[in-house]
This record gives structure tokens, C-alpha cells and sequence, in this order.
């Protein structure tokens, strides 16, 4: 391990970041010095810019996953090396805020259906039933599941926060029978080591296959994947009359503003104030004539 990875990670582990954060920061830098064939101490803002481009560029990545990397550059330069660069010099991208995609109740029922085995369909209940985000699915244990309260506790969900989701009747039916099959023993969703059932959490990318293959198989043609159910348990939480506040600590946002995305998708809400169009009187459409020109003959 060289001087500066050690470092590094000594500042993240000091700072309490989370694993899955350690990892993602490591592996940006180690891409920058590779891109540079030199070690990042040796770099500066030049450097960094030339970087980014070929970021987007080359590679092609998305705003959302050069965000990632920027925020791993930032913590590297002015917060292990003690550089004294200002933000400017290692510009955030602009993103573009999209609306997410939102499933219909009904088309979530024909996603469940369409699982291709007990312990897929029992990850999207799962994740359609309490909004869990993938990490947080994928590392529950047997003993987060509390029947006698009807909760979920969640662990050290994002930002290291524990909180506790919802457990409704017909998802514990599920997990009853679903642990009479698997039987698992300490994480709720065994995964593999060498190709054989063991104690350890699944992966993410079992959850995406799971959600994949679902979706195919139920012909429905939107772009869906995990966190797609979470949007869905939110927006339908809020259509059924939830209030804001509720969702927000259901879902473990740390603000208010980022539960509010979901006033914009729920009908219910968008519905609630009439257009100013309907108060006013216009002629009937029939009235008006078909063409912009006038017609020759």
C-alpha cells in the first residue's frame, strides 16, 4: 500500500465515511494516476481539468457518475493533500434533473408476478413495500425483521442513519414463506461464495438481474430498476394521502427538499389546484378554422 492510499484512507476512516464510499474514492484515484501514469502528489489543476474532459469525452460517462469521481478528487486534494485549490478548480457537472419513471399499482402487481422465483419476487415486495434503497436490502439480516412490532430495522442505512420502514401483512406472509424455503441464517438474502450458497450478503447486481428480468417478462416497456420501486413507493405513499414529513423519514432522506421531487410525479397532488385555463371562457374548438393559410381553389 503506497503512503498516499494509506493516508487516504486514514482521512476517510477519521471522517466515519462508509464503506461503499472508501471503495468508490480509492477507485477514482487510482483511475486518475493510471490515466497520468503517475502519482496524484505529482498533479494539479491542469491536470484535473485534462481529466474531467477525457471523463466525458472518451469515456462517456454520465454527469451523475462524474459527479462521484469529482467528489473523490475534491476529498483527495483539500482534504488529505492540504491543497489550497478553490471549488473552481474542480468544477461539480451540471446535471440535468429529470422526473424518475413511475410505475402504476397495476403495473408493479404484473412486475411481482412476473418474478422468476420466490426469493426474486420476495426482493421486490421488499422493495416496493418500504422503499429500502439496494445496499440496504441487500444487507439486512433475519433479525431486522421485527413481526411482533411490524417493522423492518434498518442498519446504518446512507449516511450511517438507522431507521425503521414498514412491515405490512402481506409482506411478512411472504417472508414466512420464504424463509421456510431458504432458511437463511444470518443475512435475510444469502449470496455465493465460488459458486456456492454461503453467509454473506448478496451482491447489488443480484437485485438489478432480479428487477430485470421481471420486467421483461412482464412486457412492460418503461425503463425500471431497483430505486424505480422506491420513487413508486413514495409517489403512491403520497397519492394515498401520506404526508411529506412521514415519506422523508420512511424513505431516511436527511432533508426535506429531497422528498419534495415527489409532489411533481404524484397525480393527486398535480390534480389538487385547477389549471387557470378552466376559469376562463373560450370558443369552442369546432369554431376555429383548420388551416393557418388561406386555400387557393
Amino acid at each position: 500500500m503506497t503512503h498516499l492510499r494509506q493516508q487516504m484512507l486514514e482521512e476517510l476512516q477519521r471522517r466515519n465515511y462508509s464503506q461503499s464510499t472508501v471503495r468508490s474514492y480509492i477507485h477514482a484515484v487510482e483511475d486518475l494516476a493510471r490515466f497520468f501514469h503517475r502519482s496524484p502528489e505529482r498533479l494539479g489543476p491542469e491536470h484535473i481539468r485534462q481529466y474531467q474532459a477525457y471523463l466525458f469525452r472518451e469515456r462517456k460517462l454520465s454527469p451523475g457518475t462524474i459527479e462521484g469521481r469529482t467528489a473523490a478528487l475534491r476529498f483527495l486534494f483539500v482534504k488529505t493533500l492540504r491543497r489550497p485549490y478553490l471549488p473552481n478548480h474542480i468544477p461539480f457537472p451540471k446535471r440535468q434533473r429529470r422526473l424518475p419513471t413511475i410505475l402504476d399499482q397495476q403495473e408493479v402487481a404484473r412486475l411481482i408476478d412476473a418474478a422468476s422465483n420466490l426469493m426474486h419476487r420476495t426482493m421486490l415486495m421488499m422493495l416496493y413495500a418500504t422503499g429500502l434503497r439496494r445496499a440496504e436490502l441487500c444487507h439486512l439480516t433475519v433479525s431486522d425483521i421485527d413481526s411482533k412490532r411490524m417493522v423492518i430495522h434498518v442498519r446504518q442505512g446512507k449516511g450511517g442513519r438507522d431507521r425503521d420502514v414498514l412491515l405490512t401483512p402481506k409482506l411478512l406472509e411472504t417472508l414466512r414463506e420464504y424463509w421456510r424455503w431458504m432458511k437463511p441464517k444470518t443475512y435475510l438474502f444469502p449470496g455465493t461464495v465460488k459458486g456456492w450458497r454461503a453467509d454473506v450478503p448478496i451482491t447489488e447486481k443480484i437485485v438489478w438481474q432480479a428487477v430485470n428480468q421481471a420486467t421483461k417478462r412482464a412486457g412492460i416497456t418503461k425503463h425500471v430498476s431497483p430505486h424505480t420501486l422506491r420513487h413508486c413507493f413514495a409517489t403512491h405513499l403520497l397519492e394515498a394521502g401520506a404526508d411529506l414529513r412521514t415519506i422523508q423519514v420512511l424513505l431516511g432522506h436527511a432533508k426535506l427538499a429531497h422528498t419534495t421531487i415527489y409532489l411533481h410525479l404524484s397525480r393527486r397532488h398535480l390534480q389538487a389546484i385547477p389549471s387557470p385555463l378552466e376559469a376562463i371562457e373560450v370558443s369552442s374548438p369546432d369554431e376555429v378554422k383548420r388551416s393557418r393559410r388561406k386555400i387557393r381553389r
